[in-house]
């Protein structure tokens, strides 16, 4: 079955062999070892300072680094700007709510590109806003948010950027010093191709070092993982397996080479689904403006349910997307992660073709 969803996604042969890897004691050095070796892996992927910059890793989902990250670095005096564009940025005003950190949010429609004049008003207008929470790749619709804009204008008001880069880690150009990223989330499976699972945060050492925080959670508390991993511990039992083929999916990674091989097989694949979607004549959803290389949304054809399409092509061998809310209507998403080939890619819309 080839997943064409935005995660899980498939993995090589060599990934899924690591989970057979002996069981190991999360208390023992044989743990730690391990665990060092990817926390320096992510480190790698883009070339960060062990010195100035430290990965976190945590049990969970995506979800769970992003509402770690939020939890933990912003203080109880501290107030959140959320810039929304999808589910992804709603999902973090949620967050927000649920553990009553003070927040404002400038809301766009749902695949609209950032509106920087919006968000410099907001930054200039209220002082008491401390850091900026925003979606690299927001995968409600295949919308590549500005992050150099959102970076540029939060360095300018002396904010700290929290980023959601769950589906873009490790497929996404990402510059983390000229962009003023603070901390980021993301997760071992989606570009990484690793085993869902295990997610982690990376983070400026300065954020994770400071004391004066009263944590808000218990499990998903985020200095506290740093401080025991730092010492070669964990707070809580990790997913061991899961964590060894994560170890294997870093080491593959980067002897494909890098972020920048992924990106170009990436942008590569997505060209031939937007290609061949456009010889069929189904549309895209969104046109212009920066789109991710992991994910195409494209408008359903007339008459056309997802229900239909997805089930053909489920027992043609694939996997896709239905749109989020409303959209889920009118737009079905392609993602093209994991280990995805052109050839695939070639049978899909074979199989789309025969449908139509």
């Amino acid at each position: 079955m080839i997943l064409l969803n935005p995660g899980p996604v498939n993995v090589s042969e060599r990934v899924r062999t690591a989970l057979t890897k002996p069981d190991i004691c999360h208390r023992e050095s044989e743990f730690s070892v391990l665990q060092e070796s990817v926390r320096q892996g992510l480190l790698a992927v883009y070339g960060l300072s062990h010195d100035r910059y430290a990965s976190v890793l945590l049990t969970g989902s995506g979800t769970a680094a992003v509402e770690a990250m939020i939890t933990s670095l912003i203080p109880q005096s501290g107030k959140l700007l959320i810039l929304e564009n999808g589910v992804y940025g709603e999902r973090i005003e949620a967050m927000a709510r649920a553990y009553g950190i003070s927040f404002t949010a400038v809301k766009h429609e749902w695949g609209a590109e950032l509106n920087a004049q919006r968000i410099e008003e907001s930054l200039q207008q209220d002082t008491t806003i401390t850091h900026v929470g925003v979606i690299h790749h927001e995968t409600t619709t295949g919308r590549l948010n500005n992050l150099s804009m959102v970076g540029i204008l939060a360095h300018r008001y002396g904010k700290i950027l929290l980023v959601d880069g769950v589906s873009s880690f490790g497929g996404e150009e990402l510059n983390f010093e000229e962009w003023n990223v603070g901390a980021i989330a993301a997760t071992a499976n989606k570009c990484l191709h690793g085993i869902p699972g295990i997610s982690f945060v990376v983070a400026r050492r300065e954020l994770l070092d400071q004391t004066d925080f009263q944590p808000r959670s218990v499990y998903l508390n985020l200095r506290e993982y740093y401080r025991q991993q730092e010492g070669g511990g964990t707070p809580f039992t990790h997913s061991v397996q899961v964590l060894y083929a994560l170890d294997e999916a870093l080491k593959e990674f980067h002897e494909q080479g890098g972020w920048r091989a992924r990106h170009e097989k990436y942008r590569q694949l997505a060209q031939s689904i937007r290609t061949r979607a456009q010889e069929l004549g189904i549309k895209m959803y969104l046109e212009g403006g920066m789109l991710a290389v992991t994910l195409t949304a494209l408008r359903l054809p007339a008459n056309l349910s997802y229900q239909t399409l997805h089930d053909h092509l489920k027992a043609a061998g694939f996997v896709i997307y239905a749109g989020q809310g409303d959209a889920g209507k009118v737009m079905f998403r392609i993602a093209n992660m994991g280990e995805i080939e052109k050839v695939d890619i070639d049978r899909l819309f074979l199989a789309i073709k025969e449908l139509l």
